[in-house]
């Protein structure tokens, strides 16, 4: 019998990711999967360049960049029945129709969720250090800090509270597992036998904030969880706490986070603020007890390639006839970034 007709592909996304996603390895792999011009890069679905290539297109492999595929994009793309997101969150990305279409979505978010479990890890073990204050005061004074003044620092039974049992919070939970931490979770949707499996202790929210020297914020952007650390939240935080937000900026009320690291009580590394980026004049840049990083804790440079070895995985098991190891269900959006 004749081997069926690989299915016809399109890349849609700014294509100034393509190569890191799809380095040559990786793109003769996909091309011996699917019909795929590697040189057509769709990034606007109204371009009459794009038109033929979506019309006949069964497979979407989409990236940061991509537009919104709404009713209309679909209409352009009778034939499309599945969708391979190389990167995370397809919240953004899928709207209802698509659902309605019954269109299959996979995404990289799992190889997303390691770099950014590494990010939290190495900022919890330079937080438990006070890094980022010892670096202040010795770029000030030239001077090594007395032993009084480093008592209360180290890593031995710092206890480390995470939020959201998300694939990253997961990862982070397995990174800190050879780590001499006392590991609290709070998650509404994890039971105290599966927190113990997971290595940490089940906590209300409050109490989590009460009992934790550093909190990591690992719970996905949806509306029950906006603002959940608002300013009475922030206040239950002990004096001299981190607060380390790798997640959404929109889980934490900004005015009320502001104030508190103006006031000098709590610390905090932010890979994420509301409005991302803050503007110019926000005093977080300034003060000695904020980290900012340009939310750099996902996959960057060579780590994209691991986003794109798992899409490839996924085209080479629609080929075969296998179920998407990486399949987003409708009902997952509820629960998940």
């Amino acid at each position: 019998m004749p081997s069926p007709q690989p299915p016809r592909a399109v890349f849609a996304m700014d294509p100034v990711h393509l190569p890191l996603l799809f380095p040559p390895p990786l793109m003769t792999r996909l091309t011996r999967a699917a019909e795929l011009d590697p040189a057509l890069v769709v990034q606007d679905f109204t371009d009459p360049a794009a038109a033929d290539a979506l019309a006949r297109a069964e497979v979407l492999i989409t990236g940061w960049g991509c537009p919104r595929l709404d009713a209309a994009v679909l209409a352009t793309a009778p034939r499309l029945r599945t969708v391979l997101h190389a990167a995370g969150s397809v919240r953004s990305l899928v709207g209802e129709a698509l659902w309605e279409r019954g269109i299959t979505v996979s995404s990289a978010v799992t190889g997303n969720a390691l770099p950014v479990a590494e990010y939290t890890l190495a900022m919890i073990l330079l937080a438990g250090k006070d890094t980022f204050t010892h670096r202040e005061r010795f770029r000030a004074t030239h001077a090594y800090p007395p032993p009084a003044e480093t008592a209360a620092t180290g890593n031995v039974g710092r206890r480390v509270g995470v939020i959201g049992a998300s694939r990253v919070g997961r990862r982070l939970l397995q990174l800190l597992r050879p780590f001499d931490f006392t590991v609290l979770l709070h998650d509404p949707y994890v039971s105290p036998a599966e927190a113990a499996a997971l290595g940490a202790e089940l906590l209300p929210l409050d109490d989590l904030l009460r009992h934790s020297d550093i909190v990591s914020l690992h719970a996905p952007d949806i509306p029950e969880t906006y603002r959940m650390l608002d300013a009475g939240r922030l206040a239950l935080v002990r004096d001299g706490g981190v607060l380390i937000n790798t997640s959404r900026g929109a889980l934490v009320d900004p005015e009320a986070l502001t104030d508190e690291l103006v006031s000098g009580r709590l610390h905090a590394i932010l890979d994420v603020t509301e409005p991302e980026p803050l503007p110019a004049g926000s005093p977080l840049y300034r003060l000695p007890n904020v980290f900012l990083t340009p939310h750099i804790a996902g996959s960057l440079g060579n780590e994209l390639e691991r986003l794109g070895r798992i899409v490839v995985e996924e085209l080479e098991r629609l080929v075969a006839g296998t179920p998407p190891e990486h399949e987003v269900r409708h009902s997952d959006l509820a629960r998940v970034a």
